[in-house]
């Protein structure tokens, strides 16, 4: 019994594989890379700032974590390239998952109000970047895939940090929405394209959740009504879904948009 147990524990387990998380120093992505080197995994994170990254490194080696982090723009093609190389370096060409979670919003009410700048900001940023990097590393995450008792670990996995804004419609601003809409559909694609080489694509869909982002965001009783669970998401409550996306226990599943929002989404326009 101990010994199919044993096996059986070990689908909730990431000991031993090797993650990069896109901007890791704040939010829902530092929640993601505490919960990833939690459950075992060995991270490398990234923000565009050098104390930043110094500070969250230094409080996660206190609290034993083993996470490397890098400053970097991967909104730039030479800060994604720095990326790259220092991952390849880092884990010996082989990536076991990638969480692509930077990210960028501007809240105006009308589509009118947004500059051209702006939109190709969001877009940009949102989209673009994502695309970019996701495609850049697609070597290291089939190389990981490849690798001998891979499968038993549930292959590679990528998982975009999307929004319930590219699923339903709520008052972000027509560029934000669009550029998760864009990562959805992008999900979708990849997971059916990649799957014969071993790499499976979701993404996780948040809905409102307590960041340092967020904290101008009004908590009016009209929100809290559209949240059948009547309250906002703590950010390890998202991070929770995606680890368990690079789990073993999920290795069936792909080409997914998973929604972590309290049923905001199945509850209409806010």
């Amino acid at each position: 019994m101990a010994t199919f147990c044993a096996g059986r524990r070990a689908q909730w387990s990431l000991e031993g594989r090797t993650a990069l998380v896109t901007g890791g120093t704040k939010g829902i992505g530092k929640a993601i890379v505490e919960e990833l080197a939690c459950l075992g995994a060995k991270v490398l994170t990234c923000s565009r700032t050098e104390d930043g990254v110094i500070a969250c490194i230094t409080e996660w080696r206190a609290k034993g974590l083993e996470v490397h982090g890098i400053a970097v723009d991967v909104t730039t093609a030479e800060g994604r390239q720095e990326l790259f190389s220092a991952a390849e370096e880092h884990f010996d060409g082989a990536l076991d998952i990638l969480v692509n979670n930077v990210g960028r919003s501007i809240r105006k009410s009308s589509t009118f109000d947004f500059t051209p700048e702006e939109f190709e900001t969001i877009i940009n940023t949102n989209f673009s970047t994502v695309l970019s990097l996701t495609k850049l590393f697609h070597p290291l995450l089939k190389a990981a895939a490849a690798a001998e008792g891979a499968r038993d670990k549930g292959g590679s996995s990528v998982v975009n940090i999307s929004s319930i804004a590219g699923v339903t419609a709520v008052k972000t601003g027509a560029a934000y929405a669009a550029s998760k809409a864009a990562i959805n559909r992008l999900t979708i694609n990849w997971g059916c394209e990649w799957a014969k080489d071993g790499i499976r694509v979701n993404a996780v869909a948040p809905g409102a959740t307590n960041t340092p982002s967020t904290e101008s965001v009004p908590r009016s009783t009209e929100l809290m009504d559209r949240i059948p669970m009547g309250r906002w998401a703590d950010p390890h409550e998202i991070s929770g879904q995606v680890a368990f996306l690079c789990m073993k226990g999920a290795s069936y599943i792909t080409s997914q948009v998973i929604c972590v929002d309290g049923g905001w989404a199945s509850n209409g326009w806010m």
